[in-house]
């Protein structure tokens, strides 16, 4: 929503300049893995800080699993990147992103498509977590505060 204020604006325009370097080189048409490569050494060269594929915990009523998830990069430790390479995005991607902030309380995610061209868009929207029977871990606003909602992003990327 545009009267939304985006956290972490500063973050995630270097993200995005980095998503929109390695799209510009590489264009579309390659897998997932290709662009996840490219993205791992374009984060590197700007200096932004990563992880690839970290293993996370998920709970069922307060217990933990011994499934894990992985998502593709948490950026900072707190930007939560989903890549897809596919011609249009489902809404089963955008919920995997809102599960991986409801399970990890994070407050951002991006889920970007580099397979989907010609135009550009960015879209932020605020989700509400729903009640839980369990407490929650708080949330860090972009004023180091427990009072950001999480904010989930579309990019999808165009050769210019």
């Amino acid at each position: 929503m545009a009267s939304e204020k985006i956290v972490f604006n500063e973050e995630s325009y270097a993200i995005q300049g980095a998503i929109f370097a390695v799209y510009r080189e590489m264009g579309s048409g390659f897998l997932e893995s290709v662009y996840q490569e490219c993205l791992e050494r374009e984060l590197t060269t700007r200096g932004i800080p990563f992880e690839a594929e970290k293993e996370l915990q998920l709970f069922y009523n307060g217990e933990a699993l011994r499934q894990r998830f992985k998502p593709d990069l948490i950026c900072h430790g707190k930007i939560i990147i989903e890549l897809k390479a596919v011609k249009a995005l489902a809404p089963e991607h955008a919920a995997q992103v809102l599960n991986y902030l409801k399970s990890t309380g994070l407050t951002l995610g991006l889920l970007v498509n580099f397979g989907s061209h010609p135009k550009s868009q960015s879209n932020a929207w605020p989700y509400k977590q729903e009640e839980r029977h369990e407490p929650r871990k708080p949330r860090m606003g972009r004023n180091g505060k427990a009072d950001g909602l999480p904010f989930f992003r579309v990019l999808r990327v165009f050769r210019g």
